[in-house]
């Protein structure tokens, strides 16, 4: 399916604004920031579900702290991928 990338990096960069404004004590705020002990096993490691928030708003051109503002994020969060 073509349009399926886009459609799940879009729910993800709702759901990582929609936690981003939650207050702190919330659990899913804490499970998203919790970073563990351990290391990872070897060989090629399996990327997090932050790296690709973060590749998503690369590719989207989205500034850190814009989750901020919950209009102005849900209107970049569904803009298209750009294509390099």
């Amino acid at each position: 399916m073509k349009g399926q990338p886009d459609i799940i990096e879009k729910k993800r960069l709702q759901w990582y604004g929609h936690v981003k404004r939650m207050p702190e004590e919330r659990i899913p705020k804490l499970i998203m920031e919790w970073n563990p002990l351990e290391r990872r096993k070897r060989g090629c490691p399996r990327k997090t579900w932050m790296e690709g928030v973060q590749a998503a708003m690369t590719t989207r051109n989205l500034e850190p702290d814009q989750w901020r503002n919950r209009e102005e994020w849900r209107l970049v969060s569904e803009r298209r991928r750009q294509l390099l």
